[in-house]
């Protein structure tokens, strides 16, 4: 027995699992975990059943029998496989419900939480249930309503063992322990016995913390939902005492013990098991979910905490209403948005089981369509086999950190389990949404880089505005003309800037705020200026420091075990998309049921992370490693995303991904036999010409995988399934996909010119490699003498374009890393140049913005191959833009990151050439394009 458990047990708590699923039987580890963890119990809802049946192949066989069998709705169906489930668990648990006489070894299915407000029909269908299962160790979950009061009652009162639900509050606890006193006396008075009767009354600890967690200073933070159930617990050990309870135990009567349910943490500033730890005592359960029973199970410290300090726990919750906290309304909208929560988890599941009937699931398209040369389609197969051979899917979610470099990764992973942490409480976003709607902002800016602005500038560009809800926008560029037109695009006096950085001190989010912060107090005012700010960032960093002081409207926190391109579906991702009134709770299913597709429970070759994973990182290691992205209009930004989470993850030690985004796409000719084109669809967003293109690569041997999402919300899973593919393929490479070492170089170079500008009040005269028709080139000694010794006397802009990119050979990259604004007409001339390059030198092309892909791409293009040709665009600013508080312009700033970037690229031995425009930036883009475009002409007749 796993020592925290046993301790605990001695202590007279249980600890049940919060999980259920059908790889768990079939497998054995529901049995190890019993017989060998010393595991009492299990609970289940329609979030968990949703999960299960949705998101793994464990119940296709049984789905299509039900199918062949002939029409059948979506509940009815949903009760067989869920029916099988419980009985398989209910036998497993068999033994310790009998050694324990009855106390322990329960399984609990939910009554459906559509009838949480009728009290006949929950009583009916709990009997139902009851004798359809006919398990003795069977408990039926019924809501703590007004409504499911009675029932509960009336249920004892049939001998059925009843788990109370959704009760959150003393209140509502002491009218569910008097229904089942109520319940054993009227067993009595009918003549039956009543020593097998069990009933646990769940208590919903953390979720009240995240309801109060904006509404309190941070000295509460993670206190009130302890003192809570402390007091529950307290109210408790009066009930079941004195001389009703006597009689009642006289006659056998079991306690009604309380179990503790949602006991993980989401604030990630708490420890990770605080209210597990920290509500431990007699009488009492504790249903955990699969990461915190891991966590806990493996080094929990077990100590009789429950009945410690419980006159300051009643205090603490005395002092809420001198907080303007009002604990009872707080309770009773807890309730009301947890039997809708699981009205609309359940009716969730139904979709999803219909869908599985019809063979229309969403599921079927996790499978990739592959179209592999059959060499790499047999090392595919082989790198999935190795893997199921020794068992890496389970080493990694084990956070096994052998699975890659063994230095260090198990750190970072818990973007594993941030889908259902989140997903549990998802009230935070909606009180959020509500507040945001009130405030009526009309636009919402991240002020952001990489990692935390990426998510967020994918669902802006894919979601439409909602009505009601501030438009969603990202700014991450320092280029000054790029700050003030967004400055002009908006309203400043009703617009939200959500500051965002995981760290605190990245430089471009905290000059960003600094600028807006200033320009708020000018449009409204000091004293308004803060509640026009939201910050994310992880506990304890600067930027938490700053919004304290300038009196943000709220502060978020990131997770301390996720990286920033790791983490759209933590509060980095989702706070702007819930401020602009999208579903989050939709994004959160759809990752939940692709995380569970990709655990350990699901056969290796139908794991669609693994399956990702695997062809990504096979094809690289074989020479396929420009990943070349082709996305339909829809979800065309959803390619940034992906750059920088496979470049910045697997580029590295010279090893890694090229990721290809928004290069047009071309004739089969035209590329080399470095690609793997990544071929991602909408549903219903078709584009025959560009699907055309990719039938001819298919048909001319280059390899290519599609995936199609099926609708907008569905990028919740692929946020999900690209994190684990790209997690597998880093391992498969044999690198730390989770550090960022030169980009981490380039920030503190970066850092030090614009301290040093503070400082001196200027930046370091650099050496120019030729000056001339109105263009500035500058190179590094090395990339200077070899430009010069192929020019030789022609000094013109021509000549030296000609002689650095014809460096580029056979499986290079050519790279245009431009410090301009972004807008659409320098996006169409770097395109334009892109395409020639390719079409003429048949490399792979990069277009990218600076400073922004620094924080991307920028670590493969400095760690990863040494296979890129590198032409940086700078430009003098036609804007001057003053940061607040420092000696420097934004300009300066941009100056400063090009110059790092410049510099960590000659450090690193890359062919690299910068050149430097005038302030009239789009015409010297259309000069540099049509000088290169004589360069390649050149080169093209010399072929």
């Amino acid at each position: 027995m796993k020592e925290p458990i046993s301790q605990a047990l001695k202590l007279g708590q249980s600890i049940w699992y919060d999980g259920i699923r059908r790889s768990l039987f079939v497998s054995g580890d529901l049995e190890r975990m019993v017989q060998q963890d010393g595991l009492r119990g299990m609970t289940s809802n329609p979030s968990i059943f949703d999960e299960a049946i949705a998101g793994s192949g464990d119940y296709s066989e049984q789905i299509a029998q039900l199918r062949r069998s002939g029409p059948m709705d979506a509940k009815s169906a949903y009760e067989l496989l869920a029916v099988d489930d419980i009985r398989n668990a209910a036998d497993i648990f068999r033994p310790v419900y009998e050694e324990s006489g009855g106390t322990d070894g329960y399984v609990s299915m939910e009554v459906s939480p559509e009838l949480a407000h009728d009290t006949a029909a929950t009583v009916a269908e709990a009997k139902r249930l009851w004798g359809t299962i006919d398990r003795p160790n069977l408990m039926v979950k019924v809501p703590g309503t007004l409504e499911g009061i009675p029932a509960i009652q009336q249920l004892i009162g049939a001998g059925i063992n009843v788990n109370v639900t959704l009760l959150f509050g003393r209140g509502a606890y002491e009218e569910a322990a008097l229904a089942y006193l109520a319940g054993l006396e009227d067993r009595l008075a009918a003549g039956g016995g009543i020593s097998t009767i069990a009933s646990v009354a769940s208590i919903f600890v953390s979720r009240l913390d995240s309801a109060l967690e904006n509404r309190l200073d941070h000295s509460f933070s993670g206190k009130v939902a302890i003192a809570n159930a402390k007091v529950i617990y307290a109210c408790s050990q009066r009930l079941f005492a004195g001389k009703r309870w006597d009689l009642l135990k006289r006659s056998g009567a079991q306690t009604q013990r309380l179990l503790w349910a949602s006991t993980s943490t989401k604030d990630p500033s708490l420890p990770e098991l605080l209210y597990v730890e920290s509500l431990i005592g007699p009488d009492t359960v504790d249903t955990v979910p699969p990461a915190t029973y891991e966590t806990f199970a493996a080094h929990g410290t077990v100590a009789s905490t429950l009945e410690e300090n419980l006159k300051e726990a009643q205090a603490l919750l005395d002092s809420l209403s001198g907080q303007g906290v009002e604990l009872s309304e707080v309770l009773d909208q807890l309730l009301k948005e947890g039997v809708e929560k699981f009205s609309v988890a359940f009716r969730q599941l139904l979709s999803s089981v219909e869908e599985a009937l019809a063979d229309k699931s969403e599921r079927n398209n996790w499978n990739l369509h592959l179209s592999l040369p059959i060499d790499i389609a047999n090392q595919v197969d082989a790198t999935i086999d190795e893997w199921r051979a020794k068992g890496k899917v389970a080493r990694l979610w084990a956070h096994d950190s052998t699975v890659w470099t063994g230095h260090g990764e198990d750190a970072w992973l818990g973007w594993l389990d941030i889908a259902r942490d989140q997903a549990a409480h998802t009230h935070r976003f909606e009180a959020l949404a509500t507040e945001i709607h009130k405030a009526k902002f009309t636009d919402a800016v991240v002020l952001g880089m990489g990692g935390s602005s990426l998510c967020p500038d994918v669902l802006a560009h894919t979601f439409a505005p909602l009505k009601g809800f501030p438009k969603l926008h990202v700014l991450d560029s320092t280029d000054p003309e790029q700050i003030k037109a967004m400055e002009e695009s908006i309203d400043l006096a009703h617009s939200l800037f959500i500051v965002s950085s995981k760290s605190g001190t990245t430089l471009e989010p905290n000059i960003f705020a600094a600028y807006f912060y200033g320009r708020m107090i000018e449009a409204v005012g000091i004293e308004k200026a803060g509640s026009h700010f939201v910050a994310i960032t992880d506990p304890g960093s600067p930027l938490e420091a700053v919004a304290k002081r300038d009196g943000y409207r709220r502060i978020f926190f990131g997770v301390p075990s996720i990286g920033g391109r790791y983490s759209a579906l933590s509060d980095f991702g989702m706070v702007p998309s819930a401020a602009c009134g999208l579903d989050v709770g939709r994004l959160f299913a759809s990752a939940e049921i692709m995380a569970h597709a990709c655990s350990p429970s699901m056969p290796v070759r139908d794991n669609p992370g693994l399956a990702l994973g695997a062809v990504i990182g096979t094809c690289v290691n074989a020479g396929f490693d420009k990943v070349t992205l082709v996305l339909s209009p829809g979800i065309a930004h959803l390619g940034a995303w992906l750059e920088q989470l496979l470049a910045e993850s697997t580029g590295k030690q010279g090893k890694g991904v090229v990721p290809i985004d928004q290069e047009p796409l071309g004739k089969p000719l035209v590329y080399g036999s470095d690609r793997l084109f990544c071929y991602i669809t909408l549903a219903g967003d078709d584009d025959p010409e560009q699907a055309k293109k990719v039938s001819a690569l298919t048909k001319a041997g280059h390899p290519v995988l599609r995936i199609e999402v099926s609708d907008p919300y569905s990028l919740g899973g692929e946020f999900f399934r690209w994190e684990f593919a790209t997690a597998v393929a880093g391992s498969i490479i044999g690198i730390n996909p989770f550090d960022q070492p030169d980009v981490e170089e380039a920030k503190v170079l970066a850092r030090q010119l614009t301290d040093n500008y503070d400082t001196e009040g200027c930046l370091p005269v650099l050496s120019q490699l030729w000056d001339g028709q109105g263009v500035t080139l500058y190179a590094d000694d090395r990339n200077g003498a070899e430009l010069n010794s192929t020019v030789k006397g022609n000094l013109d802009l021509v000549s030296y374009l000609k002689a650095h990119i014809s460096r580029a050979g056979a499986g290079d990259y050519v790279a245009l890393l431009a410090y301009v604004q972004m807008s659409p007409a320098h996006q169409a001339i770097l395109t334009q140049m892109r395409t020639m390059v390719r079409d003429i030198l048949f490399v792979a092309t990069c277009g990218e913005f600076g400073p922004r892909f620094q924080h991307s791409t920028g670590q493969a293009y400095k760690g990863g191959p040494n296979t890129g040709v590198f032409l940086q665009i700078t430009c003098d600013d036609a804007v001057g833009l003053v940061v607040p508080g420092h000696r420097y312009s934004f300009g300066v700033a941009k100056e400063a990151e090009a110059r790092s970037d410049l510099d960590v690229l000659a450090t690193r031995e890359r062919r690299v050439l910068r050149v430097h425009l005038g302030p009239e930036v789009t015409r010297g883009l259309e000069q540099l394009r049509d000088g290169l475009g004589e360069a390649l002409r050149t080169i093209s007749l010399n072929q």
